[in-house]
C-alpha cells in the first residue's frame, strides 16, 4: 500500500510530462504513479478535483499558479483552531514537504471560507487560519517557515457560489499552492 504523504507530494509537485501544468488539483480515487505518489494526492492530469471528491475546486484564483491541493481541513467554528481531523490531514501534507521530492519547494497556504459573516471578518479569519496551518507544518514538522506564505483568500475563490450568510463546508477549506523552488 502507498503512503498518504506519497499521494500528497505527488498532488503538489509539477510533473511535466503528465501534463499537470494546466490542472490545478488533484483527484481522490486517481491511480499511484510509479514515483510511489499515493492515490488520495495523485496528480489530476485532466480536469479539477479535490482531496475529499466534493467536487471541481473552483475557478483558480489569480494567485493560483502552480499545482495545487486543495484539502479539507477542519476547524472548529468561527476560529482558527485544528481539529484532530485537521491535524490527520496536514500529518499527510507534512511528511510529503519532508520528502526529498518537496524539500526544496516553496509553498502557498490559503485560507477560504463560506459567505458567513462580512467579508472582512471572513478575510482576517481565513488568514489565521492559513497561519495555523503554517504554524503546524513548521512546529511538527520542521518546515521552514520560509518555505511557506499564510495568505488569507476570505470569501474569494468560493468552491460552491453561494448567497451571502450561507454555510457551506466545502467552501471552508486550505488550498496548497506550489510557488516553485
Amino acid at each position: 500500500m502507498v503512503r498518504s504523504a506519497d499521494r500528497t507530494t505527488g498532488s503538489v509537485k509539477p510533473s511535466g510530462d503528465l501534463g499537470f501544468g494546466g490542472a490545478r488539483g488533484i483527484r481522490l480515487a486517481a491511480p499511484a504513479a510509479a514515483s510511489g505518489v499515493p492515490a488520495r494526492f495523485a496528480p489530476a492530469v485532466a480536469g479539477q478535483a479535490d482531496v475529499t471528491s466534493t467536487g471541481p475546486s473552483g475557478p483558480p484564483t489569480p494567485e493560483t499558479a502552480g499545482p495545487s491541493a486543495s484539502l479539507t481541513v477542519d476547524f472548529a467554528t468561527g476560529s482558527a483552531e485544528l481539529t484532530p481531523q485537521a491535524h490527520e490531514v496536514l500529518d499527510d501534507f507534512g511528511e510529503a514537504m519532508s520528502s526529498s521530492d518537496l524539500a526544496n519547494r516553496r509553498f502557498r497556504i490559503e485560507g477560504h471560507t463560506d459567505t458567513v459573516g462580512t467579508p472582512a471578518y471572513n478575510e482576517a479569519l481565513s488568514k489565521r487560519r492559513a497561519e495555523a496551518v503554517a504554524h503546524y507544518l513548521t512546529e511538527r514538522f520542521g518546515v521552514r517557515s520560509a518555505r511557506l506564505e499564510a495568505v488569507g483568500m476570505g470569501e474569494a475563490g468560493l468552491r460552491e457560489p453561494t448567497p451571502p450568510q450561507t454555510p457551506d463546508a466545502r467552501n471552508r477549506r486550505v488550498l496548497v499552492v506550489d510557488l516553485g523552488a
